[in-house]
């Protein structure tokens, strides 16, 4: 299986994710969190580094429970539209226009 390079809005997802764990996790030592929520500390690291900008529904899961965090609130701050740029339509108009 070939995996395509990520998109720079893929990066930038995963620049905001990582940041997000960090100021989530605060004091809290990268190893226990990592433990708790049963991923390996290098996993995480990687996480908030940013170097995997696109990991696993489970691992995030799993870390934002340990922070905490509502994975809706995760979404929503990830997931802020870039300045100038539309957010996608949605809902039946939208739907119509793909189906049609």
């Amino acid at each position: 299986m070939v995996r395509l390079p990520l998109t720079p809005a893929e990066v930038e997802r995963g620049q905001r994710l990582g940041a997000l764990l960090r100021r989530a996790r605060g004091e809290r030592s990268m190893l226990d969190t990592a433990l708790d929520a049963r991923v390996s500390p290098e996993t995480l690291r990687k996480i908030e580094s940013g170097r995997v900008a696109t990991p696993a529904f489970p691992t995030i899961a799993a870390i934002a429970d340990v922070l905490g965090l509502s994975l809706d609130a995760v979404w929503a701050e990830i997931n802020q539209p870039e300045h100038g740029v539309e957010p996608a339509a949605s809902g039946p108009a939208a739907r119509e226009r793909l189906t049609s």
